[in-house]
């Protein structure tokens, strides 16, 4: 996997306020939110507050919130910068009256962050006018810092011009959000603390809190995203922004205070990842690996489901793999470090770390070896999969119904995969047999699928997930909230 600077990661599991929604921004459907207010509010201060999850890592920047007196040249900015820091720019006049950039890097894509941006220009201390929190904690380094003059009128509540979430308004077509935004928060007159949107818990991790009963002020908003026909609503019931390229399918239920899985896209790999990391397609030509799940279970029973949307031949893998196989440094470097595969990089453990359900056939892989197990599935179809970590057993089902007559509730005719897979934690897995065969497939590990509308909505026994076919009996979603009770 690729090296990291990572910031503890939110994992919230259990009590206190639940946030339901999100919104997924794709950087690749230039995704985002704009309005323009009525009037200015307090241009000397204000606090912006937002959870996020990052998706593809682009190596461009990737703007939260951006908001514009009509050019560049007055722009106050919250940015994924290209290599991953954080970077606040304020701009007025074509000046930075404000900097601050971080010397930490986000690129935890399996973890929810949580940023506060304080600008309160009328204190008296300079190094006050200008604060970021991050998971509660105030950020302190930066490789480069400025801060405004005493009493310096910001751009963010300037209401000449738009207020943008998800891009860079100022340069119309650039710096898309590519990730997960929830609680979106902008407060016009108050300089507020971390402790006005979040608390610490017992086990000392940052999570929310209630911000409803907030004074939001003249330009100030509040994004819950709970409205899937109007993800733009302000729930503090000012006006409304505006969605470009944003539909319901963009509401989740992963978020700040449930983390859902996604697909791990820091594995060396060839594939293209979208939609918050849950659409994957197959590179043109090989090698071929695809990517393993963020999360890893050592206990527990598991449920996901995978829309086969395209793909010649339908060469489309899934699989599952242990630790040893997540750990191998040079996945993807052949097309035999694969799922199911053999080669050099599996040192010793060809035979015992990694099994493949090839949907075209049907049949399930080990050690380059293929066995009979279904008949398979094609364009269109929803793969069922449901994973038996206590006792080592994957079940794969086409639209419902399960291959090999398998019963996942009853623990009947699953394929057992005890001596295949025999590491403490498993994960799973997305490969393609072949390349130029722009394989494309779309995963809901609970959170919803990437760009598949769910007909019939359906949870988990817990009341988690939201899947197009029932969860089996004893299944569960792969979130925070239930790997802390199973996982």
């Amino acid at each position: 996997m690729t090296a990291q600077t990572i910031l503890p990661a939110n994992s919230v599991v259990s009590g206190g306020y639940a946030v339901d929604n999100s919104c997924r921004f794709d950087d690749g459907d230039s995704a985002y939110m704009t309005k323009t207010p009525d009037s200015a509010g307090n241009r000397d201060r204000w606090t912006f507050s937002t959870w996020t999850k990052r998706g593809n890592l682009s190596g461009e920047y990737q703007t939260i919130i951006s908001t514009s007196g009509g050019s560049a040249d007055d722009t106050d900015y919250l940015y994924f910068n290209a290599d991953d820091t954080l970077h606040v720019h304020l701009v007025v006049s074509g000046s930075a009256y404000g900097t601050l950039y971080t010397n930490k890097k986000f690129i935890d894509i399996s973890a929810w962050y949580h940023i506060i941006l304080v600008y309160d220009s009328g204190n008296g201390t300079a190094g006050d006018r200008l604060i970021m929190y991050i998971n509660g904690v105030r950020e302190t380094s930066f490789s480069a810092s400025s801060f405004p003059d005493q009493n310096a009128d910001s751009v963010m509540t300037l209401g000449s011009g738009g207020i943008d979430v998800g891009r860079d308004g100022s340069s119309s077509g650039s710096g898309y959000l590519d990730g997960y935004l929830a609680e979106t928060v902008l407060i016009d007159g108050l300089a507020l603390d971390a402790t006005s949107f979040g608390e610490f818990d017992d086990s000392g991790i940052w999570k929310p809190i209630d911000v409803s009963g907030l004074t939001f002020g003249t330009n100030g908003f509040y994004l819950d995203f709970k409205d899937s026909s109007n993800l733009g609503n302000d729930a503090n019931g000012g006006t409304d922004f505006g969605e470009t390229n944003l539909a319901a399918t963009d509401q989740s239920t992963d978020t700040c205070t449930n983390n859902a899985c996604t697909l791990n896209t820091l594995y060396r790999s060839g594939a293209t990842f979208t939609q918050g990391n849950l659409v994957y397609q197959a590179p043109g030509s090989n090698p071929v690996f695809g990517a393993l799940t963020t999360f890893g279970v050592s206990a527990g029973k598991w449920y996901a489901e995978c829309k086969y949307h395209a793909g010649s031949n339908h060469y489309g893998v899934l699989g599952v793999a242990d630790e040893v196989f997540a750990t191998l440094t040079d996945l993807g470097s052949a097309t035999n470090t694969d799922l199911g595969k053999t080669g050099a990089a599996l040192g010793s453990h060809p035979n015992t770390c990694t099994v493949a359900y090839v949907i075209n056939t049907g049949k399930i892989r080990n050690n380059n070896n293929n066995q009979n197990y279904g008949s398979g599935g094609g364009d269109g179809d929803i793969i069922n999969i449901a994973l038996d970590r206590d006792n080592r057993k994957v079940y794969f089902g086409i639209n419902g119904t399960y291959e090999n007559s398998g019963d996942p509730a009853a623990g009947s005719n699953g394929f057992d995969i005890s001596g295949q897979v025999t590491g403490n934690e498993y994960f799973l897995g997305v490969t393609n047999d072949t390349g130029a065969s722009e394989t494309i497939l779309d995963f809901n590990f609970g959170g919803g699928f990437g760009q598949t509308a769910v007909s019939t909505a359906n949870a988990d026994a817990n009341d988690h997930g939201n899947f197009e076919y029932a969860v089996p009996s004893g299944f569960f979603a792969w979130n925070t909230k239930n790997l802390a009770e199973y996982g």
